[in-house]
């Protein structure tokens, strides 16, 4: 018995092979000549004996896949051509996935068809079912079902081809959504129902495990651990009398949406949305929205980039009200007496939880990221004496990065300094008033001077003033220094570090910004000014040089608890991030190129004064009638207190200054 695998260095093909190493014959697998390293550390970690896999370079996309005469003699005895080679992505394009689905299957099958004796297992998907209306059984392909995605377009022909073009017998494999180990939780990378732990985690923070909440049924999630489906492939690919078939290997009794979410919740220590609606209505809304926001391209836009700041991908909506059901029962018959099954989500929900923690969630990846974004850097921290400009600078400092740290206060930022060597790191001070024009270029020379270079500028220092226009007309001082350090401070330090940048292929600029600048907030006009002039100029000097090896991010900060707010005393009782979160948020824009880096409700105020201005008018005039001015602003004999309507506002809207 031989085999023939593609695929083998994917997540369902590295559990196969495992499964075919329990069997005897040689195992050939294609590998593409980048991937022949990560081919390598597979069989080293499988335990594979010498020349059980014997690896051929080739590539899906060409004709013979890419082998040489001599690799391809080698596979002429093979019993067993296992086809698990594809893009798994459902955020690809058509062209990538018609390429390696369809394409690849077409050249895989034709070598196949010149193999004597060789069946032809092809790894498909229920996705050939798009979103069909109904029970879809086994024996069931072209039902006239609706394929939305270029993903479950090219399934359904790659399974097209394999029935139509194979000359030799052939057996179909369906699985489900493929999710990690049942035992370790292990996966690869973070795809379908994972893209929803980070926000479940989120989510975490602002609703308590006990309390109830509310959410819809949704469809059915059909889901199945890798080590099921690998088995099962096994165990169907050598039970003889099985050609000319397809197998569903799915979960008889998948969740819906809503009990899949209170499962991971649980899994979490999260919310359960225990409360949940199968209100036709309600259940169709996701859907609905999404398609009145493809009616006009400003909206399908700001609809996708609320749903790329979310990190989910337009083809994760449709699984909020799939209407398809997969039947298995010829599948489970076959694998009767293998010991082969798909257990409860419930019992091995934690443990691929608990694996996502530990290598895949933001705080694992983000340190992993960061130490190769920082490490062996000169990164200059503005405001870096309290708040999130401290927090960034010590987990720059643990991550590698030599640390510039600027602000006006000596005495902290030599604490600082003292503190960040002492755990191993490395930290310099350079004191300046950045509301100086002439004392932020003095403090860009002296580092210049000290250091070289400067590869890493994150601008946090700023000022806030809170204060209505009707209290402003005789203050026109507070709109100058508030840009003065905001704008002024900030750009000064940007043009600073430019020409070094450019010059040397590198460098990356972070202006932390304000949510404000989104959601346009009253009684903020100088503050969210100053931040959107500074967003302004980097969005315009971008184009001038990326070309040169320089990235500007901007950040949308929500509501920090920071020595800057603590004056604001209504602001004690609003929900608040900490510095540590914000840091995150800073962190994020500095271990990749993003242009923003933002939180899903000012995205969302984004697209609310992009497609309804009126509706945020509406809202913003609310916040301004429900909040009071400021003890300063008011003057002594002013005195309001925030109502109880206000604190649930500000809970609703939480982390928008008002």
């Amino acid at each position: 018995m031989s085999y023939f695998v593609t695929g083998g260095t994917g997540f369902i093909g590295r559990y196969v092979l495992q499964r075919l190493l329990d069997r005897k014959g040689t195992i050939y697998v294609l590998v593409r000549p980048k991937s022949r390293e990560r081919m390598d550390a597979i069989i080293e970690r499988i335990g594979a004996p010498k020349n059980r896999i014997v690896v051929l370079t080739g590539d899906l996309t060409e004709p013979n896949l890419g082998l040489s005469s001599a690799e391809r003699e080698k596979i002429d005895d093979v019993d067993h051509f296992i086809h698990l080679g594809a893009i798994y992505d459902l955020t690809a394009g058509d062209e990538a996935n018609r390429e390696n689905n369809v394409g690849g299957t077409i050249n895989a099958v034709k070598l196949c068809n010149q193999l004597d004796h060789a069946t032809f297992h092809h790894i498909s998907s229920i996705a050939v079912a798009g979103r069909y209306n109904g029970v879809f059984r086994e024996d069931m392909f072209d039902a006239g079902q609706k394929l939305e995605f270029p993903y479950d377009r090219t399934k359904f022909e790659a399974e097209q081809v394999v029935r139509e073009e194979c000359n030799g017998p052939w057996r179909v494999y369906r699985p489900g959504i493929v999710v990690g180990d049942s035992q370790s939780g292990a996966i690869d990378k973070i795809d379908g129902p994972y893209l929803i732990f980070n926000l479940l985690k989120q989510a975490k923070k602002v609703l308590p495990a006990w309390l109830p909440t509310a959410g819809i049924v949704g469809g059915r999630i059909n889901m199945v651990p890798v080590d099921f489906v690998a088995g099962a492939i096994d165990h169907l690919a050598h039970k003889p009398g099985l050609d000319g078939r397809a197998f569903h290997l799915v979960d008889p009794y998948p969740p819906t949406l809503g009990e899949a979410l209170s499962i991971f919740g649980r899994a979490g220590g999260g919310p359960t949305f225990s409360l949940r609606t199968a209100n036709p209505v309600v259940q169709s809304l996701p859907r609905m929205l999404l398609q009145l926001s493809d009616a006009t391209p400003p909206t399908k836009l700001a609809t996708n980039e609320v749903l790329g700041r979310l990190g989910l991908p337009r083809q994760l909506v449709s699984y909020l009200d799939n209407p398809t059901r997969f039947e298995c029962g010829e599948t489970f018959a076959e694998l009767e007496g293998s010991g082969l099954h798909v257990p409860p989500l419930e019992r091995y929900a934690k443990t691929l939880w608990d694996y996502w923690e530990r290598n895949f969630n933001v705080d694992a990846t983000a340190r992993r990221k960061l130490r190769r974004a920082v490490r062996g850097r000169i990164v200059v921290i503005t405001g870096a004496s309290s708040g999130i400009g401290e927090v960034v600078a010590h987990r720059v400092a643990r991550a590698g990065g030599h640390v510039m740290l600027v602000s006006r206060t000596r005495s902290k930022l030599e604490q600082m300094r003292d503190e960040i060597i002492d755990a191993g790191g490395q930290a310099d001070v350079f004191p300046a008033d950045l509301s100086d024009i002439d004392d932020c270029e003095r403090v860009i020379n002296d580092i210049i001077e000290k250091h070289g270079q400067v590869d890493i500028l994150v601008n946090n220092a700023g000022r806030s003033i809170r204060r209505s226009v009707a209290a402003s007309y005789d203050r026109f001082h507070d709109f100058e220094r508030t840009m003065q350090l905001n704008y002024f401070g900030a750009l000064k330090m940007i043009l600073g570090v430019l020409p070094g940048m450019r010059e040397r292929k590198y460098g990356r600029i972070i202006n932390v910004s304000s949510i404000g600048a989104q959601a346009y907030p009253p009684r903020f006009s100088a503050y969210v000014a100053s931040k959107a002039a500074l967003d302004s100029f980097s969005r315009c000097i971008q184009p001038e040089v990326i070309g040169d090896g320089v990235h500007l991010t901007t950040v949308y900060m929500p509501l920090v608890k920071t020595p800057m707010t603590a004056p604001t005393t209504i602001y004690k009782a609003f929900p608040m991030i900490t510095p540590r979160e914000a840091s995150d948020l800073v962190i994020k824009g500095m271990i990749g190129t993003p242009r923003r880096v933002s939180t899903p409700l000012g995205a969302t105020g984004e697209v609310i004064h992009a497609v309804a201005p009126s509706v945020a008018d509406m809202i913003l005039g609310t916040a301004y009638k429900l909040f009071p001015d400021s003890t300063a602003a008011r003057g002594a004999d002013g005195k309001r207190e925030i109502t109880p309507e206000a604190i649930a506002f500000a809970h609703v809207m939480r982390g928008v200054y008002w």
